[in-house]
């Protein structure tokens, strides 16, 4: 349906924050979103995290207008773009493959919205654009000419100058190795400080979402599982998916079976454990109890007066820089993982098939309703983003 010239551009004039309200999306055979709701305050820098097939892409390409929502509406400030054309929103997306155009300069790639909408100042927005994401000086040269960390800069830069009020980033580090990703996690944060734009980032590298975003929403099965500060979802998951999926989490199957003062008491495998009421979503009955591995000690004889600690035998120890994992198989047969920092190198050398002992503060345990079935998802989804 055509639309007057009046509507497109009220559509593009829209500011304030993005708000999903019941959106879904379905497919023949499946539903990829389902009966989402979120609001994402302006000029915040939000991830949308979870694995391959949780829905995450397709809610972006719902809110860049390459897809449709099945039910529900997407607006930014009070204007509705449900049903609006990707042409018509004031958002722009920056994709993994950066799209750039081959036969154009760095400059021209840049300048080629701009001109497209007659914009006489297009030269100089081209130029402000990349100075901004530090590449002016590279502006006469060719996509092939330049890195694959200087091609995504331009591909930024390319998204700025229109001056969208969303900036879509749809796994933009992907293509890039360990070492250019994490600087470019660097470079698009002081980006979005400095620019102010409301940056939405889709990806499934915890990691990466946790470095750059204000607010993270873990995704699954097209539903958001939890949303909150990086902290918070990393300190505090509240399901067993979030647990496994944002981090490393040393999880065991019990049942909560008492008080004592602030703390619940639980059964976990066979060991007597506390966990803090306030840190615990379930008050009674089954329990996945959590603690994550760097607030795990290891030590050789079993500590005095902690009350949580549980005896194991070392199955491999692994020396990674700043600190030695240890993998330590439990009575129960589970594997827990404990981290400690390489102060000392020499104070505990531990080999495999030793007797240690862990143990953690009570404090740093969690509790949430017990899920076989994410944890056994969160841990497969993980290893496929590593492969």
């Amino acid at each position: 349906m055509a639309r007057n010239d009046g509507k497109v551009s009220g559509f593009r004039d829209a500011k304030g924050d993005l708000r999903l309200e019941n959106v879904t999306k379905s497919f023949a055979e499946f539903t990829a979103v389902d009966d989402l709701s979120l609001t994402v305050p302006r000029g915040s820098f939000f991830a949308l995290l979870g694995p391959s097939g949780c829905g995450k892409t397709t809610t972006l390409r719902m809110v860049a207008g390459l897809e449709q929502p099945t039910g529900g509406r997407i607006f930014i400030g009070d204007t509705d773009l449900t049903g609006s054309r990707a042409y018509e929103r004031p958002v722009n997306t920056v994709f993994q493959s950066y799209a750039l155009f081959p036969h154009l300069t760095i400059a021209e790639n840049v300048a080629f919205g701009p001109k497209r909408r007659g914009d006489a100042n297009a030269a100089t927005m081209a130029q402000e654009a990349l100075e901004l994401v530090q590449m002016s000086h590279l502006a006469g040269r060719k996509p092939a000419q330049l890195s694959g960390g200087q091609q995504q800069r331009v591909a930024v830069a390319r998204a700025l100058v229109n001056r969208p009020e969303v900036l879509l980033l749809d796994e933009p580090l992907g293509a890039l190795d360990l070492k250019l990703r994490r600087q470019m996690q660097v470079e698009l944060k002081r980006i979005q400080t400095e620019v102010g734009l409301t940056f939405i980032h889709v990806t499934h590298d915890q990691e990466e979402a946790m470095t750059m975003a204000d607010t993270v929403a873990v995704m699954n099965h097209g539903r958001i599982e939890q949303m909150g500060p990086p902290v918070q979802m990393y300190d505090l998951p509240k399901t067993a998916f979030v647990a496994n999926f944002v981090g490393q989490s040393n999880l065991g199957q019990g049942r909560i079976t008492g008080r004592d003062g602030d703390f619940l008491v639980a059964e976990v495998q066979g060991t007597t454990v506390k966990i803090p009421s306030a840190r615990c979503s379930v008050e009674s009955g089954e329990v996945t109890f959590g603690v994550r591995p760097e607030k795990v000690s290891v030590a050789r004889r079993q500590p005095d007066g902690t009350g949580n600690d549980v005896r194991g035998r070392v199955l491999d120890v692994s020396f990674i820089g700043v600190a030695t994992q240890y993998l330590v198989q439990l009575p129960s047969g589970t594997v827990w993982s404990a981290y400690e920092q390489n102060l000392d190198l020499e104070a505990m050398d531990l080999r495999p098939g030793d007797e240690v002992w862990l143990t953690w503060k009570p404090g740093h345990a969690f509790g949430v309703a017990p899920d076989a079935d994410a944890v056994k998802a969160a841990e497969a989804a993980k290893v496929g983003s590593t492969q």
